[in-house]
């Protein structure tokens, strides 16, 4: 007859064996797990290039935006921003408006 304490106390034991073995190897064939772990690097490879370009167009953008705000604020053109005391174009509103109005 069995003691059911020295029963537990061994499938305590076991489980914690099974537990202390890690996880489950993985059962795919070597080729398999190969060209797996080779598509990943492929992706990053393909990533890195992906982020490498959008890192070029976004500087190539910052560059041109700051060329156009220089632009923009050339004394030459100061004259057709400054506003003040001329005349607006206003759009009237409504579905039959034509063209702008001088207010």
């Amino acid at each position: 007859m069995t003691r059911p304490f020295a029963s537990s106390v061994g499938l305590i034991f076991l489980l914690i064996g099974y537990t202390a073995a890690g996880p489950d190897s993985d059962l795919r064939p070597r080729a398999v797990r190969s060209t797996v772990c080779q598509e990943h690097v492929n992706l990053h490879t393909r990533l890195d290039g992906v982020e490498k370009k959008v890192e070029d167009t976004v500087e190539n953008l910052e560059t041109e935006l700051a060329a156009l705000l220089d632009a923009i604020e050339d004394p030459k053109w100061r004259p057709l921003l400054d506003n003040t005391g001329q005349k607006t174009v206003g759009y009237p509103q409504g579905p039959r408006a034509e063209g702008p109005v001088l207010n």
